[in-house]
C-alpha cells in the first residue's frame, strides 16, 4: 500500500478521523499504524524523527529514494486533495473557489478556538460516553459561539451543498455537545446525525466495537 496513516492508538483523535476519512473517500489504498499518545511514544524518537510536529495523524506515502511524511491533518487532507483530484476521485473541498476558502475557515476555525469546550468534552465523551461534568461559565460561552456560528452555516444536509471535509470537522464538534446531552437545536442535531452515517465516519467508530 502506497500511503501509511499513524493515528492515536484509543482511535480519538478527531483531526487523525479526518485524515481517516479523506483517504477514505478518496478510495486511496492504506494501512494504519497506533501511537498510544498516552505512553507518550509520539515523544519517542524513532516516531518523532519521522513525524516533524510529533503528533498525530501522520501520513507516510513510500516511494522514491525516501518516503514523505506530512503531519497536521489539514495539511493531509489538501495534500491528497490536490495529489488526486475530481472528478477522478470524491472532491474533499468545494469546487467553488469562495467555498472552497469557507471551508478551510471552518477547518481552522475548529482547531483553534474553543479549546474550554473541547476540554471540557473531549472526544473520549464522544467515542466511549465518558461521564463528563455540566459545562462551566467558560464551556458554555465557547458552546454558544460554536452553536451560533454553526447555524448559520448549516443550511441543508452538507454544508456547502456537496459532502466536504469540513463537514466532518463541524459534526465532531457539535456531537461533543449533542453525545452528551447538552442543548443543541434540533436542526444541528439532525444535521450531525445524518453525517455521523457516513460511511467512512462508520468505520472509524466500527474500531471502537467489541471484536
Amino acid at each position: 500500500m502506497p500511503f501509511t496513516l499513524y493515528v492515536d492508538s484509543l482511535f480519538t483523535s478527531p483531526y487523525a478521523l479526518s485524515a481517516f476519512v479523506a483517504l477514505t473517500e478518496k478510495r486511496l489504498p492504506f494501512a494504519m499504524q497506533t501511537v498510544d499518545l498516552e505512553a507518550g511514544q509520539q515523544k519517542l524518537g524513532a516516531y518523532r524523527d519521522r513525524a516533524l510536529t510529533a503528533r498525530v495523524p501522520a501520513l507516510v506515502e513510500d516511494g522514491g529514494p525516501s518516503p514523505f511524511v506530512l503531519t497536521e491533518s489539514t495539511a493531509i487532507t489538501e495534500y491528497l486533495e490536490e495529489s488526486f483530484p475530481a472528478p477522478e476521485y470524491l472532491a474533499l473541498y468545494p469546487q467553488d473557489r469562495r467555498q472552497r476558502a469557507q471551508a478551510r475557515q471552518v477547518q481552522a476555525w475548529l482547531r483553534s478556538d474553543m479549546v474550554q469546550l473541547r476540554v471540557e468534552r473531549d472526544t473520549e465523551t464522544v467515542f466511549f460516553g465518558k461521564a463528563c461534568q455540566p459545562l462551566s461559565e467558560a464551556g458554555q460561552a465557547a458552546a454558544d459561539k460554536l452553536l451560533h456560528a454553526a447555524d448559520r452555516l448549516v443550511q441543508g444536509l452538507n454544508l456547502f451543498g456537496e459532502w466536504s471535509i469540513a463537514d466532518v470537522d463541524l459534526t465532531v464538534m457539535l456531537n461533543r455537545l449533542i453525545l452528551n446531552g447538552d442543548e443543541v437545536p434540533q436542526k444541528l442535531k439532525d444535521y450531525a446525525a445524518g453525517q455521523w452515517q457516513r460511511p467512512s465516519i462508520q468505520q472509524w467508530l466500527a474500531r471502537h466495537q467489541p471484536g
